[in-house]
């Protein structure tokens, strides 16, 4: 469940960046009726789940733009896992995202009983991005309660940077990236592991493909922009 856990917190700080207004950022569209499918692979290619994202609902309001989002998680037989809706708010460059609304209650069922608070700060991703750029960190912070026994799990984004700019072809299309390189350290209890990722972004469509290694570079996941619809 700790590696799991641990990785699951690194594709909500990349969910985060995935998703903005078109005012707020030139990255990503965040229009009513957009969505999105995500086919996650494990180190070996092999799909563990499919993730699908729609915007349900934006409103703007005093420069802040609010957006819900539906969420739906199968597993690679095609099952419901979990369905869910979120909410952000775009302001400037930044996007603030609703963490405690990712995880239901249903899909924590199977751990028995637990109680889970997730928060973190916002990730800022500039509308003039360039290549050799440094960005500014981020966190996300998981406290865990299950019989009697308190968790705390923690991700911080360090070492953001721009690495370079590529052409990647998904099975939704070719995209023009940035590519951003991050060091994701995790603290668990009196673990501390570090996963470095990179993530694939393209203008007016946000994420479009992301991959997660061991500290010694192995590939251990990856996730990948499988179809978009505007």
């Amino acid at each position: 469940m700790k590696t799991k856990a641990i990785l699951f917190l690194v594709l909500l700080l990349s969910i985060t960046t995935m998703i903005a207004q078109d005012n707020c950022s030139k990255f990503y569209p965040m229009t009513e009726g957009v969505a999105m499918e995500y086919t996650n692979y494990n180190k070996k290619g092999k799909v563990e789940n499919v993730s699908s994202f729609k915007v349900v609902n934006v409103s703007n309001t005093g420069g802040t733009t609010n957006a819900t989002m539906a969420i739906n998680l199968k597993d690679n037989k095609g099952k419901d896992i979990y369905d869910t809706d979120y909410n952000l708010s775009c302001t400037g460059n930044m996007v603030t995202l609703d963490y405690e609304s990712l995880l239901p209650t249903e899909m924590m069922q199977q751990y028995g009983d637990m109680d889970i608070e997730i928060s973190g700060n916002d990730i800022e991703i500039p509308n003039d991005l360039s290549v050799g750029q440094n960005l500014n960190d981020a966190n996300v912070t998981m406290k865990i309660s299950m019989s009697g026994i308190n968790m705390n799990m923690a991700v911080d984004m360090t070492n953001r940077k721009v690495e370079k700019k590529e052409s990647v072809t998904t099975p939704a299309g070719t995209y023009e990236c940035f590519v951003l390189y991050s060091e994701n350290r995790s603290k668990m209890m009196m673990a501390n592991q570090v996963f470095p990722s990179r993530v694939w972004l393209s203008e007016g469509v946000g994420m479009v493909k992301q991959e997660t290694y061991k500290k010694n570079g192995d590939l251990m996941s990856s996730t990948m922009l499988t179809s978009y619809n505007k």
